[in-house]
């Protein structure tokens, strides 16, 4: 206690010389509360919309407008709520197969989605199909509220649609000629079971990727396609062998045709014009048989002399053939 003696208590707390040391004062109540409520409103006030995305707005739980891509103000304190969703967004479901990840090399999940994959043909054989969904969102509000599992739904009817699909057909024609007949029907039928369950879905298309016989009898399966393949080889060289000699004994049939019926024609044409020319030349004997004796007479000498190469003039005077030696000298 002596320690102590003397000492003022409050020249502990206030030092002689010095100015009062204020412990700070907390602050009003009311203040902190603003302050909080402040920060809330600013929190919950203010909201983004991406680009891409449509913004759905519900107040009290009640649907009440779709906002676009931006900063936007709403009722704060969960009054107003706001769900953003990808309608500029191309959604992919894949069928049969997963891609573990795209790229330049692409890779695959090595998996079996058997379950998903193999289907019955429409002539009782069995194919392992996969194919893809591609899809969009076209009501967002629908999305978000009318089904439970918009995903899941999607998955479950593209199944069904190709299962049934699948039996329409043979396994030939999947496998072959049908497959973009296939691809419009599914979409056409997959959009119209999606609108009736009013999930607000767009489907973009429905392709089938890769379409084989299960592993089991894909050897047993690859040798006689091969052996198609070498029939249709083989019938399609005959075809050809076929088409091209066909036509060219027909062209030669009708152009012996045609010739002898140019021969024909020019036959009858001739004996036409021989038939006139003597008539004519009958009338103009008839006329003047002396003159027509005659210039008949020069006509043919004139032809016939004009093939020859020599010529000798005999006299029907003479009376020796000795005159006639001569004439190659001259």
């Amino acid at each position: 206690m002596s320690f102590f003696k003397g000492i003022n208590p409050d020249e502990i707390i206030h030092p002689k010389g010095g100015s009062n040391f204020n412990l700070p004062k907390a602050l009003p109540t009311s203040i902190i509360i603003t302050v909080i409520v402040a920060i809330t409103i600013l929190a919950t006030a203010f909201y983004t919309i991406k680009p891409n995305e449509v913004g759905v707005m519900v107040r009290l739980g009640k649907f009440i407008g779709t906002t676009d891509p931006g900063l936007h103000l709403k009722i704060p304190f969960g009054i107003d709520r706001v769900y953003p969703v990808k309608t500029g967004f191309i959604y992919k479901e894949e069928f049969g197969f997963r891609t573990r990840t795209a790229g330049v090399r692409t890779t695959y999940d090595q998996r079996s989605y058997s379950d998903e994959s193999l289907m019955l043909t429409g002539d009782l054989n069995v194919l392992d199909v996969e194919w893809i969904v591609q899809y969009k969102i076209k009501d967002p509000f629908t999305v978000l509220f009318h089904v439970r599992n918009v995903r899941k739904t999607l998955r479950d009817i593209s199944e069904s649609v190709l299962r049934r699909m699948a039996g329409d057909y043979t396994f030939n024609e999947i496998l072959t000629t049908k497959r973009v007949e296939i691809n419009n029907f599914a979409q056409q039928e997959l959009q119209g079971i999606l609108d009736s369950y009013k999930t607000g879905l767009q489907i973009i298309t429905v392709k089938l990727q890769d379409v084989n016989p299960p592993e089991s009898v894909k050897a047993a399966f690859n040798e006689v396609n091969e052996a198609k393949q070498e029939r249709e080889k083989l019938i399609n060289q005959a075809w050809e062998i076929y088409n091209q000699k066909i036509p060219e004994a027909k062209g030669q049939a009708l152009k012996m045709v045609k010739e002898a019926e140019g021969y024909a024609l020019e036959k009858i044409n001739t004996a036409k014009g021989d038939a006139k020319r003597f008539i004519l030349f009958l009338d103009a004997y008839n006329k003047s048989k002396e003159v027509t004796r005659k210039r008949l007479y020069i006509e043919n000498m004139s032809e016939v002399l004009t093939k020859t190469e020599k010529k000798y003039i005999v006299d029907s005077e003479q009376k020796s053939i000795l005159p006639l030696l001569k004439l190659e000298d001259e």
